[in-house]
């Protein structure tokens, strides 16, 4: 039984596959060209929440837009895992990919969402002329918090954990529909996003995780590539 979509979804899917790929990296460079990101995170609080309001608005518009590109994983896992070809073939594979991905998109959307709704009010406290010094340091100190759980355990940590799980899942389903590029493209993806998660342990641990960093960095990249080569598959009707 043929594996593919039906054929007016293809498009659309193909499509929003390759946008989403593109998309998503165009904040992300803005952040690391205007706010220094993602190094600005390992810097003291201070630091952190005096340079996010020097940015103003633009920097928290650049946070909602990263934030919704991450979002539409969400949709995008279900169309690309649910097919009716996959759901009869691979049922387990379909529907565990579609739970993965959709819950990948909503855990790093709601990491990223701090920086839109609540960072905002902490920057400004913190740089506000009439802030005492205690004011200050609360600030501080609940940006730290919220960067080390909504941040580095929920939007990284978690949400890089089932990106990798809905990549592997999926490749799985290319690898046996043979489609060799974007199989093998996903399963390097998924090897190197889960070995960046030693990132975050480490430093739980208190430790240097700048190695592990180097294994999200390449996984990303990979999950660009990926991402394109499936939708460039899809709108070719393969």
């Amino acid at each position: 039984m043929n594996a593919a979509l039906p054929g007016h979804r293809r498009p659309l899917t193909g499509a929003g596959a390759i946008a989403i790929a593109i998309g998503f990296n165009a904040p992300y460079a803005m952040l690391a060209a205007t706010y220094q990101y993602p190094a600005i995170l390992r810097r003291p609080a201070g630091e952190a929440l005096a340079a996010f309001q020097d940015g103003g608005a633009s920097l928290i518009l650049t946070w909602y837009a990263f934030a919704l590109f991450a979002l539409a994983l969400t949709p995008l896992a279900i169309a690309l895992s649910l097919s009716p070809g996959r759901i009869a073939e691979r049922p387990a594979l379909s529907i565990g990919a579609a739970i993965t991905g959709a819950l990948a998109g909503l855990a790093q959307a709601i990491g990223l969402f701090r920086w839109v709704f609540v960072v905002p009010g902490l920057a400004r406290t913190y740089a506000d002329p009439a802030s005492d010094g205690a004011a200050r340091a609360a600030a501080a100190h609940t940006f730290e918090v919220l960067n080390a759980y909504g941040g580095v355990a929920i939007g990284e940590h978690l949400g890089q954990l089932l990106t990798a799980l809905f990549v592997a899942l999926v490749a799985a389903m290319q690898a046996r529909e043979r489609k060799p590029i974007s199989a093998g493209l996903g399963a390097v993806t998924a090897i190197a996003i889960t070995l960046g998660l030693g990132e975050g342990l480490m430093l739980a641990l208190d430790q240097s995780g700048a190695l592990f960093s180097l294994f999200t960095i390449v996984g990303f990249a990979g999950l660009t590539l990926w991402l394109i080569a499936t939708g460039v598959a899809h709108l070719r009707g393969r």
